[in-house]
């Protein structure tokens, strides 16, 4: 009987938590969401993806990518078709801001090639906490959070 290769399970990493992309995949799967077009020159400036290549930069994304973090060769064979995927976040009753959690990779793909939109399912807030997991406390457990003054 031939031997399989497994799937590693996919992270997405931001802050103390970390993101299942296989959970956020299960849950679009069990209840379709609509389907978004994700504003690619938008989101590829506000997470730093076009300064990725700049030879000199000179800021510091707080929420994108590092220069290395991001697998050029790798972007560039990605598949467009397929959905980026948002989370929502909301702390100390916020309103929840959107966060591409599944995707990057092909969101610089999308920016380098001048495409547009990509495709993207928005998961709720309540959806995106079924999902986050808490770096140094484990799964279902979150980092309180001071309130902010």
């Amino acid at each position: 009987m031939p031997m399989t290769a497994r799937r590693v399970p996919q992270w997405f990493h931001f802050g103390p938590w970390v993101f299942s992309i296989d959970a956020a995949e299960a849950l679009i799967a069990a209840a379709p969401h609509e389907q978004l077009d994700l504003d690619v020159t938008a989101w590829a400036t506000a997470y730093g993806i076009t300064r990725l290549d700049d030879p000199h930069p000179a800021a510091v994304t707080l929420i994108g990518p590092t220069r290395d973090a991001v697998d050029r060769d790798y972007a560039m064979t990605t598949d467009l078709t397929r959905p980026v995927i948002l989370g929502q976040l909301s702390i100390n009753g916020i309103p929840p801001a959107a966060l591409l959690i599944d995707g990057v990779h092909r969101l610089y793909r999308a920016w380098r090639e001048a495409v547009p939109q990509l495709p993207a399912y928005l998961l709720t807030a309540e959806e995106t906490l079924q999902i986050r997991h808490d770096k140094l406390l484990g799964p279902g457990r979150t980092t309180i959070v001071p309130p902010v003054i």
